[in-house]
């Protein structure tokens, strides 16, 4: 009796469900318009279909597959398993790897500035102001940073440019820089590192389609943020060369064979230029920057003026001239020229890289464009605080008489001093060493040398699939455990092959570098010989 009850009670409860819940089959039917082709035939897992991916390399943006960044490329990532392979014990013909991929001062052994990390310090933990082994000066630019933040906090949203205090201090170290010429706080755009400026500033000239999409001229060879971010808003990079024969040099002749064939198919609106240069290091001449912004003004383009390595100019007779100051004195005929130029925490004499620090001045912008400007950067909140107290010290160093000017005019000369003692060997270096050539490090972190390589090392490239330059690249840090970028990751002369080596090793690891690239060199030579 009680097994026919439950048998009844049973089939009453799964009539029940099939009246609730629908069979597998009436499900699919109902989800069939939203299920994709692979989940209705059958890919599944137990009695849910498996979902597929919504981003795939088909569906995501295609402009991300178009960027390349060598300073950070497959070289530095092998770099990277080397050194943790060293780091296990593993044999190699080397002892470590020495990494001249990419200009990290601090990462290379360079000490931080002391009157820098103490503001730093400060205004990151407000109580050691109360500390006596803090100098006085530190200690006023940290309450003058801190007044100036919401809540007396760097941890707190600055203005969308930052903050106010420091965008005046940079338009006076402007001003002094380019011997009283003017220069407006409401002008300045303070970044996190030069990068995110020179970024947003590029995406606001981005506009167009067809033979009205925006061109921009670009130095080859050229620093990678450039053709990066022209990939990624989808720009049309235009590249115009130096002239590697005459230390690097810019010349018009080029500049218009550039423009004049990248009108048949675009717009150009603006002509980057970076000086000192990266990757080859030479230091534009006054005349030179004369040339650009008569180009500039005649050709209806905006000037992008990369302008970090200001300070780091070695070469005897060499000096910076900023485009800003270049422009005002050629008169009121270029008082309508646009020009963008950026600065930097990262390189200098500072090195901080990582802080990410930097600043915009805007010359002769379209009001209401600028005023689109900010809306931009207002999207990006704002640059980091820290960072913005890093670029107030440079543009507001330690003042003569103040209780940390002497240490700081110190530390400041050393690694001045320093990079322009490797820049010297470095170049001298090279050009002892038979089938390499390279032009003086006249300026900025880097030297760009020029191979030779024998046909038979760019046939045996070509055979694995690489580039030549990458090809000797790679035997460079497999056999020597140097890492370096290869030249074409910059851009350079069809025919032509080089790579960016860093001044940034101390000097006597330098001369371990050297003295380690010239055996791999005349072996690599050597092996791919070419027959006579």
């Amino acid at each position: 009796m009680q097994g026919a009850i439950h048998n009844s009670t049973s089939r009453l409860v799964t009539s029940l469900t099939q009246l609730v819940r629908p069979s597998r089959t009436a499900r699919t039917a109902g989800l069939r318009p939203f299920l994709s082709a692979k989940m209705m035939a059958g890919d599944t897992e137990g009695d849910q279909p498996r979902r597929t991916k919504v981003l795939t390399m088909d569906t995501m943006n295609p402009h991300i597959k178009l960027m390349e960044y060598a300073v950070r490329g497959p070289i530095v990532a092998r770099a990277n398993e080397l050194e943790k392979q060293l780091e296990q014990g593993a044999s190699k013909p080397f002892n470590d790897i020495v990494k001249c991929n990419i200009g990290d001062a601090h990462a290379m052994g360079q000490r931080p500035l002391t009157f820098l990390r103490q503001v730093v310090a400060l205004c990151t933990y407000p109580k050691l102001l109360e500390d006596p082994s803090f100098p006085e000066d530190a200690k006023n630019r940290a309450r003058r940073i801190l007044h100036s933040c919401k809540g007396g906090s760097i941890g707190s949203y600055s203005e969308s440019p930052g903050l106010d205090v420091i965008r005046e201090d940079a338009a006076d170290y402007i001003q002094r820089r380019d011997g009283g010429i003017p220069s407006n706080p409401n002008d300045i755009i303070l970044s996190a590192g030069a990068s995110e400026g020179i970024r947003c500033v590029l995406k606001l000239l981005v506009s167009g389609k067809g033979k009205e999409r925006s061109g921009v001229m670009i130095p080859i060879p050229q620093y990678p943020l450039y053709s990066a971010t022209l990939a990624e808003i989808d720009a049309i990079q235009i590249n115009y060369y130096l002239d590697e024969a005459n230390a690097w040099g810019l010349d018009v002749a080029e500049l218009q064979r550039s423009i004049d064939k990248a009108r048949t198919h675009c717009t150009p609106r603006c002509i980057v230029v970076i000086n000192p240069g990266n990757p080859t290091g030479q230091v534009i001449s006054r005349s030179n920057i004369e040339d650009v912004i008569k180009f500039a003004h005649r050709e209806g383009l905006v000037i992008v003026a990369d302008e970090v390595y200001q300070d780091n100019v070695y070469a005897k007779g060499s000096h910076f001239h900023s485009f800003k100051k270049v422009l005002t004195e050629l008169g009121d005929e270029y008082s309508n020229q646009e020009l963008m130029s950026f600065h930097s925490t990262s390189k200098g004499y500072m090195g901080e890289c990582g802080l990410r620090g930097g600043y915009c001045e805007i010359i002769n912008l379209d009001t209401e464009v600028k005023t689109q400007l900010f809306k931009l950067i207002s999207a990006k909140l704002c640059p980091t605080v820290s960072g913005q107290a890093v670029m107030d010290v440079v543009v507001n160093p330690p003042k003569e008489g103040e209780p940390s000017y002497e240490t700081f005019s110190e530390e400041k000369a050393h690694v001045l001093s320093t990079l322009a003692e490797k820049a010297k060997i470095v170049a001298e270096a090279f050009n002892s060493v038979e089938g390499i050539s390279c032009n003086p490090v006249m300026g900025a972190m880097y030297s760009f040398p020029r191979i030779d390589l024998p046909q038979n090392a760019v046939n045996k490239a070509k055979e694995v699939g690489k580039a030549p330059d990458v090809f000797y690249a790679e035997h460079l840090l497999e056999e020597a455990g140097i890492c370096v970028v290869p030249g074409s990751g910059f851009g350079q002369r069809p025919g032509t092959y080089h790579f960016r080596m860093t001044i940034l090793p101390s000097v006597e690891k330098f001369k371990d570098v050297m003295e380690r690239f010239k055996k791999f060199h005349s072996s690599f030579m050597a092996r791919y010989k070419d027959e006579d």
